[in-house]
């Protein structure tokens, strides 16, 4: 774990989570059509005009799919990190059985889940007070429809979206919750943990290793 990790609020309680973001989060198919595969994400009509400057070096995005009977991973662009439009369009060119799914973290502030099976997308961001810096975050709250929290809101970090994105595959809601409420854990730290308790951790590892370099 690096050092130096500070959080700017206290996770809330898991009656909280409950009662705030039920099992929110599902949306239509609002990614971005046609370009090609992991290559040419930075074109102008993605929200916010990604640029280099924009991406942090812990900044990271990664798909996991299934080819035949296992799980694989790969890294994506960083610059996914700061793009929704970006990312969901790379994980839908990815082919895969049963959906694919993705991962991004801002630097040691948040993370988001995706999943799309379908014309399905689950979102399930990890903190939506970041929504205030980060464009992602903000992203993403406006996807599920939520406001961004005013300079008054941010006293307590909460997740939003789907807390049951992995409930299928065996990750409960409120250990979803919990992982996400650890603030002493770092993005990518949270996304290994829950690649292992989805039985792809091994693939998710070695994709993380690839985002972020030695």
């Amino acid at each position: 774990m690096r050092s130096g990790h500070t959080r700017r609020a206290g996770p809330a309680t898991p009656t909280q989570l409950r009662q705030t973001f039920p099992r929110a989060g599902w949306i239509g198919d609002f990614a971005a059509a046609g370009g090609g595969y992991l290559t040419a994400f930075l074109r102008a009509e993605h929200a916010g005009a990604v640029t280099v400057s924009d991406v942090g070096e812990t900044d990271f995005a990664v798909i996991v799919y299934r080819e035949e009977d296992q799980w694989e991973a790969d890294a994506l662009p960083a610059a996914l990190a700061a793009d929704l439009d970006g990312l969901l369009h790379a994980l839908r060119q990815q082919p895969s059985i049963g959906g694919t799914i993705g991962f991004a973290g801002v630097g040691d502030d948040f993370w988001l889940a995706v999943r799309i099976i379908g014309e399905d997308v689950s979102l399930f961001l990890s903190d939506l007070t970041a929504a205030v810096d980060y464009p992602l975050a903000r992203q993403v709250l406006e996807a599920l429809d939520i406001p961004v929290p005013s300079d008054d809101e941010l006293d307590q970090v909460l997740p939003a979206g789907d807390l049951s994105i992995f409930a299928d595959l065996g990750l409960e809601e409120m250990e979803l919750g919990a992982i996400a409420a650890d603030l002493d854990v770092y993005p990518e730290d949270a996304v290994a943990g829950i690649a292992e308790r989805l039985r792809f951790g091994e693939p998710v590892e070695r994709a993380l290793d690839r985002a972020l370099g030695p």
